[in-house]
């Protein structure tokens, strides 16, 4: 499998942190950086919350990490690539060995 781990991703997963207030609220923190290759598959566009919005899928691979291991991607976790944001769906190994994870993502767009 020949793959280019040419991205700088930022995986990210959603946290209750303090408020200061003496309540919780969520917020996205940083786990580390992985480099990828990025390959974008299919669109469509939907109503969000906000308004219409594109949705895009993507084929992220990256490399691979035991179960348990704090830099393997999961799902509900995302990645950060500068502005933007990739939803982690689900997650594969690419190959028998385990070398390369397969992540398939959505990014959202307004429209």
């Amino acid at each position: 499998m020949s793959v280019r781990l040419t991205a700088k991703l930022v995986l990210e997963r959603l946290e209750a942190v303090p408020d200061g207030a003496g309540g919780m609220r969520e917020s996205w923190v940083e786990l580390g950086v992985l480099w990828g290759e990025v390959t974008p598959r299919t669109g469509r566009e939907t109503r969000g919350e906000a308004g219409q919005v594109s949705v895009a899928g993507f084929r992220i691979v990256v490399r691979g990490q035991p179960q348990g291991h704090s830099a393997r991607p999961l799902p509900e976790q995302r990645f950060r690539q500068g502005g933007r944001v990739f939803r982690i769906n689900s997650v594969t190994e690419a190959d028998a060995g385990g070398r390369y994870l397969v992540c398939f993502c959505e990014e959202e767009v307004a429209t």
